[in-house]
């Protein structure tokens, strides 16, 4: 009884609760969710006027999110074609209007699109939702599955009033089988699809395939509604045996063997190294016909392509065909990624050989014995460094140099232009590089290099030199060569050419600005040297190195100024231990321009060059003379970066403010000392008259004896205590500009640079040189697109150079961001290539008349950047006559093929063509769009859009049908 009682109890609460919402009830209503979130609720499309090609030139919208069904996640996609509406333009529309996806059914304006979603070609409507399995989820295979969710999106587009069509992805997604449904105001549509892999023989043509759509379509009226039918055919043109490459190809053998003149070097590699354009397609349309007015069967067909009022061509290329430029560019990048540093790369033996010589500490222990019996010269750290090169290039490795002699020799002779023998070999350095009114600047917008100077060329051959001549041991051998080069030139006193004299250039990449620095203090030591050996009257015009931007020289003969003997500018060593102050027991020795001041004392003026404007001092009547100043020392951007945060660093104490005022004021320094020593007696007045004559304010004044005279006084910021100026002017002496200290000490700053360039890696030099070879490829494709007059390579090569530009104005840019870049630049050398390619398919340079040249290259042009081109004049034109001689040519060497093996009759109707004219092979692609308006299910129905897409391949044959009905009257 106990056991009989609990279990009537457990009955008793086994009870289902039939309210609550099912797994399907919910995914229903997550879709109804989302439908009323994108506001599709309503015939939300309004009527608006499709114009032709609106498909393909407008802008697709698409938005999309997950929903589940229990643990089986989908992806609900929303696609509209984005047009201005008018917001009246819904008060004409009445209850009963088809549903906008209806009436895109019957619309002729945009048939068969080149470029659109698959549902687009084949329904031709504007805007439909999709649901598709999501991402790493298997297909919906099962039929059950399929009519589930066909149900639930049935429900959903009833509950919501939504009238914009909803597809289902059914099947393998590489099938690209769709059902769908469309619910509209008592009218229903829907989208059926069948995929086979072969066609089968009935429907192998338009009249089996009418009487598909007419039995599907319930087509039993009297009289028969007409059935509007367009036919388009795609033609594959592949062979090309019988055109040459257009591009000439560039001479590997010498390439490869290393025998490059040296005009090689300078000369970026152009063109594809293969055939660019896999196949032409041709699409011959017969956009509106009717049943009746063409016969297409097993037995015969109408459908001649030379006779289709409507030709279309589209240009196929190979994917990433193997292009010079591209290939450059890309081994060149790579160089970026590399850590070796150059001695890894060519081996540690020699530096360790040399650390086991005593040479080089023998030379150093010179410097400390007392009784050295070489000139002090002789043991500066260049000379040091110069016997150290020496022995390293004697002791190297013996294994072979990854460059030949003869190559990098060629190369040196290019980068260095006046260490050429014979002038009659010496390669043309003038600006080569291909110019125009934008390009005067475009190394200030790539922050690179002027074309053809040292950094600009050194760039080409080390790009060269990797691509062609061994890679990254080349690179780095090449590097070892150059560094050592400069080096020597440092040594021996020999100026960089190909760089312009002046200071770093902040504008350009930081390798021009140390090379800049460098041949700056080759300059400095030059002028030192000449010192030394001009005749001692001479010395004073020599050294009259002013700040051009304030100061004009313009010393006459009789303006010479007599420097101290007490001090020779023999003195000015490279040693950077040697300067001198001003001493006050100089005094006794000094010559000629003695002056009194207004104690009697006699004062001794040194360091001038000429009166400046004919002033004359504040409180005496000496003439004011300009006086012989130090240039202000060169900086490169690295350096003012380093010179920038040791300021930051000093903080914002009374102390630290202080020492930052003094380092800031090193030159004014030099400048007050120079102007004392050449106007004795001289008060701040007068510096500033001459140094800052804004700073000075003058004014007319009645003297006493009524006269007006000019009356003047510093500025208002020169008077505020504690300025800088007045401080500086209180401690600084009377110091002519030969005995000071130098501001800058062009030994050091060449050991310096020299010693940064020895320290560079290979991938660090790839960086430093990446801008200039962005500039020359832009350069050359710039050259090369003008050649042929390319209007959108042209327009690209603006966009590659700005986004460039922001790139490498920065200090560290990113490196897949520069790979874009470089990805956009090769992009564009295939686009010529693909130009040049077609312009010899269709003889452009063979058109006898100007404007039959001009259509052809417009058409060429549009071929490059339109999916799809229309022939004018169809096959009767200009242009279709050519397309029909290179089909017609293939034709007749595939039939002459006699490896072709024609044993296959289908084979040879493949060949041959399925066509009264021979001269086209069979269709590779056959589009049959079938359109008509019929009452269904009844005859009493409303008369309603039908709508079959037939797709007829050599692998496929698909059904795509829109079938409506009538909800109502059924």
């Amino acid at each position: 009884m106990a056991a009989t009682a609990t279990d009537s109890e457990s009955e008793v609460f086994e009870i289902t609760d039939f309210t609550t919402a099912s797994e399907w009830e919910r995914f229903v209503s997550r879709v109804e969710e989302v439908l009323n979130e994108w506001k599709l609720t309503g015939n939300s499309t309004r009527r608006l006027s499709r114009e032709k090609g609106d498909y393909t030139s407008g802008t697709w919208v698409e938005q999309s999110q997950e929903i589940n069904f229990v643990d089986f996640k989908f992806a609900i996609t929303h696609y509209a074609l984005a047009q201005e509406t008018n917001d009246n333009a819904n008060d004409d529309l009445e209850e009963d209007d088809f549903p906008i996806a209806m009436q895109d059914l019957l619309c002729t304006n945009n048939d068969f699109p080149p470029r659109a979603h698959c549902l687009v070609r084949w329904y031709g409507i504007r805007e439909f939702v999709v649901i598709s399995p999501g991402t790493n989820v298997e297909a919906i295979i099962s039929e059950s599955k399929c009519n589930l969710l066909l149900s639930s999106i049935s429900v959903s587009l009833v509950n919501s009033g939504c009238q914009v069509p909803m597809f289902v992805q059914i099947q393998q997604k590489w099938r690209r089988l769709y059902a769908g449904e469309c619910q509209g105001q008592s009218v229903r549509t829907e989208f059926e699809m069948v995929h086979l892999r072969k066609v089968p023989s009935q429907y192998n043509h338009l009249s089996g395939l009418l009487d598909i759509f007419k039995s599907k379509s319930g087509y039993t009226m009297y009289p028969l509604p007409p059935i509007n039918i367009a036919i388009r055919f795609t033609y594959i043109l592949q062979d090309w045996q019988q055109y040459s490459w257009p591009l000439q190809p560039p001479d590997f053998d010498n390439l490869l063997k290393g025998e490059v003149g040296v005009e090689e070097f300078g000369k970026l590699p152009f063109g594809a190294c293969e055939e660019t354009i896999s196949e032409l397609q041709l699409s011959t349309t017969w956009p509106d016909l009717t049943e009746g007015t063409v016969l297409d069967n097993d037995v015969y067909s109408d459908l001649d392509p030379l006779h289709a009022p409507h030709w279309s061509v589209r240009a196929r290329a190979v994917e990433n065909p193997q292009c010079l430029l591209g290939d450059l560019l890309t081994e060149f990048f790579k160089l970026c990624g590399r850590k070796e540093t150059t001695e890894e790369v060519l081996g540690r033996g020699s530096a360790e050989d040399e650390g086991k010589d005593g040479d080089i500490s023998a030379a150093l222990s010179k410097l400390t014995e007392p009784a050295a019996s070489v000139p002090i010269s002789k043991l500066s750290v260049s000379n040091m460094m110069h016997n150290a090169r020496r022995h390293i290039q004697r002791h190297r490795l013996t294994d072979e140099s990854p460059l030949s002699a003869d190559i990098l020799n060629s190369i040196l002779q290019y980068l260095f232009t006046d260490s050429v023998v014979d002038k009659s070999t010496q390669p043309d350095c003038s600006r080569k590089a291909w110019k125009d009114e934008n390009t005067d600047d475009l190394y200030i917008q790539l922050k690179s290099a002027p074309p053809e100077s040292l950094t600009y060329r050194l760039a080409l051959c080390v790009c060269l030199v990797n691509f062609y001549h061994g890679g990254l041991r080349s690179v780095a051998y090449l590097w070892q060569e150059f560094v050592l080069e400069l080096r020597d030139r440092w040594e021996n006193n020999d100026q960089i050419n190909g760089l312009p004299e002046e200071p770093p250039d902040l504008r350009c990449c930081l390798l021009h600005q140390k090379f800049q620095m460098l041949n700056c203090c080759i300059k400095r030591r030059q002028a030192r040297d000449n010192l030394r050996k001009a005749p001692e009257g001479s010395k004073g015009r020599d050294h009259h190195n002013l700040r051009q931007s304030e100061i004009k020289a313009t010393t006459s003969p009789g303006e010479t100024t007599t420097l101290s003997t007490g001090k020779s500018w023999d003195s000015w060593s490279d040693s950077e231990e040697e300067f001198f102050e001003c001493l006050s027991d100089q005094g006794e020795n000094e010559s000629p321009h003695i002056r009194s001041d207004k104690h009697g004392s006699k004062t001794r003026a040194e360091g001038r060059m000429h009166p400046y404007n004919n002033m004359s001092l504040i409180n005496s009547s000496e003439l004011l003379f300009i006086p012989v100043t130090q240039e202000p020392a060169p900086m490169t951007e690295d350096l003012l970066e380093e010179q920038s945060e040791i300021l930051a660093k000093l903080g914002t104490s009374a102390e630290g403010a202080q020492l930052r005022a003094r380092m800031q004021s090193a030159c004014l320094l030099s400048d007050m000392e120079s102007f004392k020593a050449a106007n004795p007696g001289s008060v701040l007045d007068d510096f500033v008259r001459w140094y800052s004559p804004r700073d000075f304010l003058e004014e007319e004044v009645v003297n006493e004896k009524g006269e007006t005279v000019l009356k003047g006084e510093l500025s208002a910021r020169m008077k505020i205590p504690g300025n800088m100026w007045v401080e500086t002017w209180e401690t600084a002496r009377a110091v002519p500009a030969n005995r000071q200290k130098r501001l800058f000490d062009d030994t050091k700053e060449a050991e310096k640079v020299l010693h940064y360039l020895e320290m560079q890696k290979p991938a660090d030099l790839t960086c430093h040189l990446l801008p200039c070879i962005i500039h020359a490829a832009i350069l050359k494709l710039k050259e090369e697109a003008l050649m042929d007059n390319i209007p959108s390579v042209q327009k690209n090569t603006q966009k590659a150079t700005i986004q460039a530009s922001k790139l490498l104005q920065q200090s560290n840019p990113d490196c897949n961001n520069l790979k874009d870049c470089l990805d956009f630049l090769i992009a564009m050398e295939m686009v010529i290539a693909q130009f040049r390619s077609l312009k010899q398919k269709f003889a452009i340079d063979e058109a006898d008349k100007g404007q039959d040249k001009e259509e052809l290259k417009n058409f060429v042009n549009s071929l490059l950047e339109e999916p799809e081109v229309v022939v004018s004049g169809a096959g009767q034109g200009k242009i279709g006559s050519i397309i029909h001689r290179l089909f017609a040519v293939a034709q007749e060497t595939a039939l002459l093929d006699k490896d072709t093996g024609l044993g296959n009759e289908e084979e040879r109707k493949l060949i041959e063509g399925g066509s009264k004219s021979h001269d086209f092979p069979f269709p590779a692609g056959r589009e049959i769009l079938l359109r008509t308006c019929v009452p269904r299910p009844a005859p009493y129905s409303k008369a309603l859009p039908q709508r079959l897409f037939c797709v007829l391949t050599v692998e496929e044959f698909r059904l795509v049908g829109a079938f409506s009905s009538d909800t109502s009257f059924f």
